[in-house]
């Protein structure tokens, strides 16, 4: 068997003398029109071939090798004769250490059920006015009404989370069918506040769900305390990250003196190394740092910023959007100043207020950038981990695994235990749960990206 690097050389060599060959042949058999399209096209390759062979190398081979290794059972044991082993990898990551006491086939009904409902009660107080004919209005009441009781007696009846989720989303899939959607009105932002509020109603309520379901099974699974973890981390840190951007970004497109020196103040902390503002921030958070220090002095008592587990996530979170938030605040600010002039200065004309125009103007040209900042932001904030191995020295939070991320526990598999299937398959769980939210994102930002003609 070859070498790598011999194999490398020769596959390389294979390709162009290949490329070649077309090219003399189509000098003979083609029309000089059509050989001259040839000729430049392979020689395009010719010219972005050290570029394929270097992606190949160092992006394209790990990826496959590492899907390849995730069936296989490659550890310190088996490194020369990796064990195939199928799925094992993948069900091993779940697998809990002790059984919890509600199933999971339990709360995905349930669950599906919460959600099937919270969408029924938003359609009925949002939109019942605008859908036109009477048969729709009655199946969303009377499937509002439907889920809000079948979730008050779910433990009265056996199968009743079964039936009444599967009944909701029938329905539901023939409101679709029907068109019910091009009724809707707008007011996201309100949908989703009353979605979460919803949510938490149910959950106080004691409806067992995912969420309690995950509460539990993350201290009987480390992956799954992982998964946890990471997912705090993003839904913590990216709204925050975008939301402080897009006002710095505001204020900086405003007429501003020293705006050039603001800019570069607030980018400083992106193109420093993690490494240094980590050591810097762990000074920062010590219990007597100069975080601790400044709440002393105002009356507060010291928090353990760095000992507790319950900061651990909100800790990192905070370093993170320190670091990005300028980033971010830079595309933000590029974006904004896309924005043809003239729709504010017709709109000033109409007599719109300063928060009309940034509803109506700023917001909905801004926002394939919007967009951008958002798959960015999530992708990078699922790949936490430099933070978290600086700040706590080498550990995964203080105790607990507070800190525990899918991209630590893919470290800590490899480098570590040197259990290189599993971390492989974590790899691609992590990459699997990415791609899903990104597809998510991106589905549901179809209908709200403008671009400007």
């Amino acid at each position: 068997m070859l070498k790598a690097e011999y194999a490398i050389i020769i596959y390389v060599i294979m390709i162009v003398f290949f490329l070649l060959l077309i090219r003399m042949i189509s000098k003979v058999y083609l029309k000089p029109a059509k050989y001259r399209k040839v000729k430049e096209s392979i020689s395009a390759y010719l010219y972005l071939l050290p570029s394929f062979v270097v992606l190949g190398i160092f992006v394209f081979w790990p990826i496959f090798y590492s899907f390849y290794l995730s069936f296989f059972k490659w550890d310190f044991q088996n490194q020369d004769n990796p064990i195939f082993i199928g799925f094992q990898n993948y069900i091993e990551l779940f697998k809990l250490n002790r059984p919890v006491n509600i199933t999971f086939n339990e709360v995905f009904f349930n669950t599906l059920l919460i959600f099937m409902t919270a969408i029924f009660i938003i359609h009925l107080i949002f939109d019942l006015k605008k859908v036109k004919t009477p048969n729709q209005k009655y199946l969303v009441i009377s499937m509002s009404i439907w889920g809000i009781i079948s979730l008050l007696t779910i433990n009265s009846i056996q199968y009743l989370n079964v039936i009444s989720a599967l009944v909701l989303v029938v329905v539901y899939t023939i409101l679709l069918s029907l068109r019910f959607l091009d009724q809707m009105s707008n007011k996201i932002f309100l949908r989703i506040i009353l979605f979460i509020g919803l949510w938490i109603a149910f959950y106080l309520l004691g409806v067992p769900e995912i969420i309690r379901f995950l509460t539990l099974a993350k201290e009987q699974s480390l992956f799954i305390k992982a998964i946890w973890n990471t997912t705090y981390y993003v839904l913590l840190s990216t709204p925050i990250t975008i939301l402080f951007s897009l006002l710095i970004a505001l204020l900086l497109n405003r007429k501003l003196y020293g705006k050039t020196v603001f800019r570069t103040v607030y980018f400083i902390p992106f193109v420093t190394s993690v490494v240094a503002i980590s050591l810097v921030w762990q000074w920062i958070f010590n219990d007597n740092g100069l975080l601790n220090y400044i709440l002393t002095q105002i009356g507060f008592s010291k928090i353990p910023w760095l000992k507790d587990q319950k900061f651990t996530i909100p800790t990192v979170a905070i370093i993170s959007i320190w670091k990005m938030v300028g980033y971010y605040a830079i595309i933000f600010l590029a974006g904004l100043q896309n924005i043809d002039k003239t729709y504010y200065e017709a709109a000033e004309v109409d007599g719109a207020t300063p928060f009309q125009k940034f509803q109506f103007i700023t917001l909905p040209l801004l926002s394939p950038t919007t967009f951008f900042i958002i798959i960015v932001a999530m992708i990078g904030a699922f790949k936490v981990f430099d933070e978290i191995f600086i700040l706590y020295v080498g550990m995964p939070g203080p105790y607990n695994n507070s800190g525990m991320t899918m991209v630590y526990y893919v470290f800590d598999m490899f480098y570590v235990q040197q259990r290189m299937g599993r971390a492989s398959a974590a790899a691609y769980v992590l990459f699997g749960i990415i791609l899903l939210f990104t597809i998510l994102q991106m589905r549901g930002s179809r209908r709200r990206i403008y671009y400007d003609s």
